[in-house]
């Protein structure tokens, strides 16, 4: 079975199953499959039933979906695709980070391999997507990021945004304008914890503290620079 012999549909639950259980490392409830592609339960069960009978994806009755070995090869092949049509989109066509994901989604599908190529190279080989996240590369390894979730991130420890999650527009406008893009490096603060939210301080020192709920810093990630003075934060890990 490979990627050319599935229908667009079947190569869209893939890449689904993947980039859902992408942070977790977890397999991943039908019902979010269904959110995620914003599909009735009853038609992601019937395509789920068939990625198995294909030997794509493992489910049992009531249980989470996983990838097998060949499944998770032909996501793999789609998450690359994806990433680096959005890196096209951004870097040469002058798209912003949140406009990129519809016309990378239809696109996808539609470029050859040897389109592909000449995009990678054109591109110089990127490793990251706009919004920071890796680009397999052609072999289906993935680069271990070696970040972690803003929201479990130390107190006064300086850190670097690595990536964001995709699935919000307009959520992507908002941290853009707030300055919190992949690269952006801030110290957190936990002064707003009892309001649930975290603060970000510019590490260049310009600038107001960014407020972020601890439901936005779970969509982000980021990679320690320093960590917190001996004996501060010692209330959070």
């Amino acid at each position: 079975m490979e990627m050319k012999d599935l229908s667009d549909s079947a190569q869209n639950y893939l890449k689904a199953l993947w980039t859902l259980s992408e942070w977790s490392g977890e397999p991943v409830a039908p019902s979010k499959v269904a959110a995620h592609l914003d599909l009735r339960p009853s038609s992601v069960s019937d395509q789920i039933r068939r990625l198995r009978e294909q030997g794509l994806v493992e489910h049992a009755p009531y249980g989470a979906v996983g990838l097998t070995e060949r499944g998770r090869a032909i996501a793999l092949q789609m998450v690359r695709r994806h990433r680096l049509i959005e890196t096209f989109l951004a870097d040469t066509l002058g798209y912003t980070w949140d406009e990129v994901h519809e016309d990378a989604d239809r696109l996808e599908h539609a470029v050859s391999d040897r389109m592909l190529a000449r995009l990678d190279e054109l591109l110089g080989h990127p490793t990251r997507d706009p919004h920071g996240d890796p680009i397999p590369a052609p072999d289906g390894t993935v680069p271990d990021s070696g970040d972690g979730g803003l929201d479990a991130a130390r107190a006064g420890a300086l850190v670097e945004v690595t990536r964001v999650r995709d699935a919000d527009s307009a959520l992507l406008r908002h941290l853009s304008d707030s300055g919190v893009t992949p690269g952006a490096r801030f110290t957190v603060s936990d002064a707003g914890a009892s309001a649930g939210v975290l603060l970000l301080r510019p590490a260049a020192g310009a600038g107001a503290a960014i407020p972020v709920s601890r439901d936005v810093a779970a969509l982000i990630r980021v990679a320690y620079v320093a960590d917190p003075p001996a004996g501060a934060g010692e209330g959070r890990r």
